[in-house]
């Protein structure tokens, strides 16, 4: 991050903790280097250390226990009313890892606000849940971090609140002005945010965070997901005649999903198709008996119910015997509003929460890192990211109070 007559105090403090800590580094013995380079040494600064507390406690989806009960004691410690909002586990249904640990169960929101008046004019919002696998927390280089969920969103979340707090302490911003709401579940349909809206509040602005490379998101894609199962008989693979298999059924189903063609625009670009993730069959020397996938659509123009027509008319001159299971709602692109000057804008491929929460509000949508390595192994963000958010943030908010 390059310093300019710009740059806030708080900018200029960390970075100069940071050079100090490249400077020691230089002076060190080349092994004892090499450790401060691979994490052998945090970052030094509240937001950075409230970014790793959070990204060390795992929260794939399910699991989200831990870190909300963390994130409600910080908020709590630092002035905050905390309201946490339960959320069922079994919203979430057969997406939730047999391997996660049962007595991580009681999952919930988070809302958060100054004072005692739960009512607000501006709503800041992110998710806490992460994709699975876990990586664990890592420091390389001194000024980036690794690590699952420190880009989606947990980056978010530090930076949010640190843009909050700064600007409570600047008296900018009081009571009745900004709320956060921290939900579970987006990674897997939205289950957290869609409880939230029996909060029965309103707001004029939301600002939602998401990783857009700092930039304000002008809309998204819209998502369509399901589930295909084929039934078949099971036998044994040397006499496939006595049997049929659930694999062989839909092999062909999915290839033509593969290639079917759906509309495109010149905003949201081409509706891509994702299948993610296959099983079927119990062991190479026995028919399968049953097999299923799941699907994902990125629709770059018209209405899940359009898409949804498309693929069920495809696969019905197919085999009519295969069986989909549409379980969440679905939508087409989102427009999000970006007429905040200062701002780079961007269009993403992703999916949010926006459409999750109900209302009549402006949205916004910005984060610091790139959702080109968030759900990977090599997930990381810069500090001059996260510090960089904190700036945006505050003009977001400070923007819509104006308004």
């Amino acid at each position: 991050m390059l310093l300019s007559s710009t740059s806030s105090p708080y900018q200029i403090w960390v970075l100069a903790s940071f050079q100090l800590l490249r400077l020691a580094s230089a002076s060190l013995p080349l092994g004892q280097q090499q450790l401060l380079n691979n994490g052998g040494q945090v970052p030094s600064g509240k937001l950075v250390e409230f970014h790793r507390d959070l990204v060390k406690i795992e929260s794939i989806t399910g699991n989200e226990n831990g870190v909300g009960r963390y994130l409600a004691d910080y908020l709590r410690g630092h002035n905050f009313t905390v309201e946490k909002q339960s959320v069922d586990s079994s919203t979430i249904g057969e997406q939730i890892s047999s391997s996660q640990d049962p007595a991580k169960s009681g999952r919930f929101n988070i809302l958060a606000y100054s004072g005692s008046s739960r009512k607000s004019r501006v709503l800041v919002s992110s998710h806490i849940d992460t994709v699975p696998p876990f990586w664990p927390y890592e420091v390389r280089n001194s000024n980036e971090i690794w690590g699952r969920g420190t880009v989606d969103a947990k980056g978010c979340v530090a930076a949010q609140v640190t843009a909050v707090q700064q600007l409570l302490a600047t008296g900018e911003v009081h009571e009745g002005d900004v709320a956060f709401l921290f939900v579970v579940g987006e990674e897997t349909g939205g289950d957290g945010m869609r409880k939230a809206n029996d909060l029965d509040l309103t707001w004029e602005t939301a600002i939602f965070g998401e990783p857009t490379d700092l930039k304000l998101a002008s809309g998204h894609k819209g998502n369509l997901g399901f589930r295909i199962r084929a039934k078949g008989k099971a036998g044994h693979s040397g006499y496939p005649w006595l049997g049929e298999s659930a694999n062989s059924m839909l092999i062909p189903a999915l290839a033509a999903i593969d290639k079917l063609e759906l509309p495109s625009s010149e905003k949201y670009g081409n509706t891509t198709i994702n299948i993610g993730r296959m099983e079927g069959g119990v062991a190479g020397n026995v028919i399968a008996e049953t097999a299923s996938a799941q699907v994902a659509i990125r629709l770059a123009s018209g209405t899940a119910e359009d898409a949804k027509k498309i693929v069920l008319d495809a696969i019905a001159k197919i085999d009519k015997r295969l069986e989909f299971d549409f379980s969440g709602r679905g939508y087409g692109p989102v427009y999000i509003d970006s007429d905040i000057k200062g701002f780079e804008t961007i269009v993403v491929n992703y999916g949010t929460d926006i459409p999750n929460l109900e209302g009549h509000h402006k949205r916004y949508l910005y984060g610091p890192g790139s959702i080109l390595v968030a759900h990977s192994d090599h997930e990381h963000l810069t500090v001059d990211d996260l510090l960089t958010a904190v700036e945006g943030y505050k003009r977001l908010i400070r923007a819509a109070l104006k308004k």
